[in-house]
């Protein structure tokens, strides 16, 4: 047995050991069908792989049960905010008038 799968800590990570065997199931079936492994290692042991990359925070499962991959932070760029839109110009300054 894979010697993660004994400790909580994994199980509390993806939310519980439902989520957590969903998630191995379906990362599983993406492997098997030609998806490239998010983590580097040494083996052909696709388990191996699944739990690597559920430790190294590399997928989750999303609110309806897919498999997600979490986007790489240094490929976000700092410029641009999160969701590719730039911000508004800032609004010309006005004065405000008197009541008199």
């Amino acid at each position: 047995m894979i010697e993660e799968l004994k400790e909580e800590g994994i199980v509390n990570k993806v939310g519980g050991r439902f989520k957590l065997s969903t998630l191995i199931q379906k990362r599983l079936v993406a492997l098997n069908t030609g998806a490239k492994p998010l983590v580097d290692l040494k083996t052909t042991d696709k388990m191996q792989v699944v739990i690597a990359e559920i430790i190294q925070d590399k997928i989750y499962l999303d609110v309806q049960g897919e498999v997600q991959c979490r986007p790489n932070p240094s490929s976000i760029p700092t410029t641009v905010p999160f969701g590719g839109h730039k911000p508004p110009p800032p609004m010309p300054a006005t004065r405000a008038k008197d009541d008199d």
